[in-house]
């Protein structure tokens, strides 16, 4: 069989999905074998530009590379509707968010790269299999909850604009990736632009551990995650405009501290909103042009620290005819804190604009401009402005 020349690029072609080419037409080879081997990068800088009482200006880069395979079982053991994943992962650097006196009791991250140890993770090791005409799949193995419930793009570099919001605000029990636990999902198709999902997630504090990142053990497992959840795909209007629409709830079994009581225990439970909507074409091209987002989540006010959060943002692409692939983005964040606590924090803002430069088909460029109003939703906290660059590219 041929091998279309894009894929057959040497080592830097610009038009080529891969940095290292396709490896003379092997890797393409494989794919068509059920064999999709990925290797990526994602490294993220952030300098302080400008404080309102702090006079440090410091700088810090954080980093992961990840690396994994999909296997496609239907061409390769002819297991029909059976697809198989392994992601592993390692982060590297530090956040300006935990250096600089500025930044101080920063409730998101200048640098969304950064945390959950800095050290190599087994992210993801599971199976799926589609059942009744396709319309049941069924996820078991290893993997986060934020891949499948509260979902979300992660092309920003603040963290309280990118990702699952969830395992930002109730990050002592939801663990987002790399972190990976054992895990069921369930997802029924109800028509072709509806369907809802429910999962169980075993919670297990051991796994946050940096010795445990291939932790496959449940020693130490203190009950379970339980997220459900809505999702509506619609292409709107006479463009066809693509959307996403969630609806979420999650519940935790795991014993949690009543901020209230201080001395009884509860259970973490709340819920999500997630919507993404393709708003315009630019000139017909539905590749390009300007869409819109929401999240939200709202936390019990008995055991988190965080009540709820809301960002909203706009992202067009293609925005110059030379440039049909670039991107520019704007998003703002409330992250308010839980009444209860009294300890006299209300609420902070995180703010960013990017410019995604779409180098080549391997390569993805984003600087960006942050603001951060009352960091540590102290009324009188710091009001800091960040520089930032977030590269992304695929080996």
């Amino acid at each position: 069989m041929a091998v279309p020349s894009v894929y057959a690029a040497e080592m830097f072609n610009s038009q080529s999905p891969w940095m290292l080419g396709d490896w003379n037409g092997k890797r393409t080879a494989l794919q068509q074998q059920g064999y999709d081997f990925s290797f990526s990068y994602t490294g993220e800088m952030a300098t302080l530009l400008d404080a309102k009482s702090a006079s440090d200006h410091g700088t810090e880069y954080a980093d992961q590379f990840a690396v994994g395979a999909h296997f496609d079982l239907n061409k390769i053991l002819g297991w029909q509707y059976t697809e198989a994943q392994i992601n592993i992962t390692q982060r590297n650097g530090r956040s300006l968010s935990q250096t600089s006196d500025a930044l101080n009791g920063h409730l998101s991250s200048t640098q969304e790269v950064w945390g959950r140890g800095q050290t190599w993770r087994l992210t993801d090791f599971w199976i799926k299999k589609q059942f009744f005409d396709q319309k049941l799949d069924i996820k078991v193995g290893r993997f986060g909850e934020g891949e499948d419930f509260n979902s979300f793009d992660c092309d920003f570099q603040n963290l309280a604009l990118c990702g699952s919001q969830v395992g930002n605000w109730v990050g002592d029990q939801w663990y987002n990736w790399p972190v990976s636990q054992w895990a069921v999902r369930a997802k029924y198709q109800l028509r072709p632009d509806l369907y809802t999902q429910v999962g169980v997630y075993e919670y297990n504090p051991e796994n946050l551990k940096r010795s445990q990142g291939f932790n496959l053990s449940t020693d130490g497992s203190e009950g379970a995650i339980i997220p459900a959840e809505i999702v509506w795909t619609p292409k709107l209007g006479l463009d066809q405009l693509s959307g996403e629409y969630r609806l979420g709830y999650y519940y935790s079994t795991a014993d949690a501290l009543d901020i209230n009581t201080i001395s009884q225990t509860s259970h973490k439970h709340g819920m999500w909103v997630v919507a993404k909507q393709q708003l315009t074409t630019h000139q017909g091209d539905a590749k390009r042009g300007l869409t819109g987002f929401v999240n939200l989540t709202v936390h019990d006010s008995n055991t988190n620290q965080v009540g709820n959060m809301q960002n909203i943002g706009l992202a067009y692409t293609g925005l110059m005819d030379t440039r049909p692939q670039d991107q520019l983005a704007f998003g703002v964040a409330r992250i308010r804190m839980n009444d209860d606590l009294n300890d006299g924090r209300s609420e902070e803002y995180d703010a960013e604009v990017y410019y995604g430069l779409h180098a080549n088909n391997w390569l993805t460029i984003r600087p960006n401009i942050q603001y951060i109003r009352h960091v540590g939703a102290y009324k009188d906290g710091e009001n800091v402005w960040v520089g930032g660059i977030k590269l992304q590219t695929v080996f």
